[in-house]
């Protein structure tokens, strides 16, 4: 990855994001009938490493397919279609690829989004390429609704802890968000677990049942939780760029080029 790049919160890990777990009774034609509503056209991509700022300065963004019984592509898109993309398709979207060249289109979720730290230009996206018909995990946003009394009466502070949740559901069946309802929290210490988050038909939850979603916490100890993680982020931020002067000035593309072409 290139020094002053960062990487945007997408819905699971590169590597582990998707685990086939068998195949539903759904025919060829319904799986057509069930592709996402968000198209995006690409074409095949030839220049590779570090010639691909040509391609940046031409509004042209790298891009990169893979996936299980997928063959490694090298795409580039338009960089005015994938801010469009990004700025309204949800973090799970299943996307209708169309590869310049290919008669059908190819379902994809994004996976990877590369943008430069400092000027949050568009760098590099990954496509994983899915099947309608196997499940996959994805970490969905946790939206908290209403109002806690507990902050309003008693002057206790809301701290969310969890803000996404690991789930596993076939694509078309990954919600969007989900909702927790904070309006029952009325007394300093209560708290919502994962346990208690409703999720839809279909869709399993992975993440630990008695972890912490949110709490509302006296003011005097939630002050300092929040000095501990400040320092923590720090902690971390320090070795980070430790790490980064170590790697000293590597390609543009080291990342992309440890991929297959």
């Amino acid at each position: 990855m290139e020094r002053n790049a960062r990487r945007e919160g997408l819905p699971c890990d590169e590597v582990s994001a998707h685990r086939p777990l068998g195949r539903i009774g759904l025919t060829e034609e319904e799986e057509r009938d069930t592709m996402g509503d968000v198209q995006l056209q690409v074409d095949p991509r030839v220049v590779t490493g570090k010639k691909v700022k040509a391609l940046r300065r031409q509004g042209i963004v790298p891009a990169h397919l893979y996936g299980r019984d997928t063959e490694s592509l090298a795409l580039q898109a338009q960089t005015a279609d994938l801010t469009n993309l990004l700025r309204t398709a949800s973090r799970n979207a299943i996307i209708d690829l169309q590869i310049s060249g290919e008669g059908e289109p190819r379902a994809v979720v994004m996976r990877g989004v590369q943008r430069d730290a400092i000027t949050d230009q568009l760098l590099h996206i990954d496509f994983f390429q899915i099947s309608l018909t196997e499940k996959l995990t994805a970490n969905v946003a946790i939206v908290l609704t209403g109002e806690a009394p507990a902050v309003n009466i008693h002057g206790g502070v809301l701290l969310q802890s969890l803000d996404s949740l690991a789930i596993e559901a076939l694509p078309a069946e990954i919600p969007q968000q989900i909702e927790v309802d904070i309006s029952t929290l009325e007394e300093l210490e209560d708290a919502r677990f994962v346990r208690d988050l409703t999720v839809p038909a279909g869709v399993e939850v992975l993440a630990d049942p008695d972890q912490v979603v949110v709490k509302v916490s006296p003011p005097k100890l939630a002050a300092e939780i929040e000095a501990e993680e400040a320092l923590a982020a720090e902690e971390g931020e320090e070795a980070v760029e430790g790490e980064e002067g170590e790697e000293g000035e590597e390609g543009e593309e080291g990342e992309e080029e440890k991929q297959p072409e």
